[in-house]
């Protein structure tokens, strides 16, 4: 795993130890930041379940303006901060410990205009992070996106209010879902 391109283009990553987490394919990655394109200079990213950090620290890498990773597993943590630093993007990056729906359950200081959500497979978090979303649409900007990576047999319609799915690409294992704020 590593930092595809931009600033710290090149940089290994280390991966969280155990079994708990499933950490974003190069192959992936490099085919999400193709679809972001020139959307990632000057964003302000959400990277939710973080695990290793490899999303939110690809974007910061690409010129995000920000990134916040929110992850509850000490191990994982440990991982994001040694992966700042060794990519040297700490600066632009807050690392928050605790639970996505605590955090979520909170109204936004301003929305974020892309947020990653990559939770632990067949527990269908995946679904109750966008409805926590949905139910405070503030948390993601209007010209935002809410990305989900899943297994593509996890996949499921979801009767939202104020997102809407605008697009899905399956990479074998890997199916991302791209979500995008209702017009009122």
């Amino acid at each position: 795993m590593r930092v595809i391109s931009g600033s710290a283009k090149g940089r290994r990553l280390r991966s969280v130890p155990g079994e708990g987490t499933r950490p974003i394919s190069d192959r992936v990655k490099e085919a999400l930041f193709d679809i972001l394109a020139g959307d990632v200079v000057d964003a302000d990213v959400l990277d939710l379940f973080a695990g290793t950090g490899s999303v939110g620290i690809e974007a910061l890498s690409r010129g995000a303006r920000r990134a916040v990773f929110i992850e509850s597993d000490r191990d994982a943590i440990a991982t994001i901060q040694a992966n700042l630093r060794a990519t040297g993007l700490a600066a632009r990056a807050q690392v928050i410990r605790t639970d996505v729906f605590v955090y979520l359950a909170n109204d936004p200081r301003q929305p974020f205009h892309i947020i990653y959500i990559a939770p632990p497979q067949y527990q269908g978090l995946w679904a109750r992070t966008l409805q926590a979303l949905d139910a405070r649409p503030g948390w993601l900007a209007e010209d935002g996106v809410a990305i989900v990576q899943i297994y593509p047999k996890e996949f499921e319609p979801l009767a939202l209010t104020n997102l809407q799915l605008v697009d899905q690409r399956r990479y074998g294992s890997t199916m991302l879902c791209f979500y995008e704020r209702q017009a009122p």
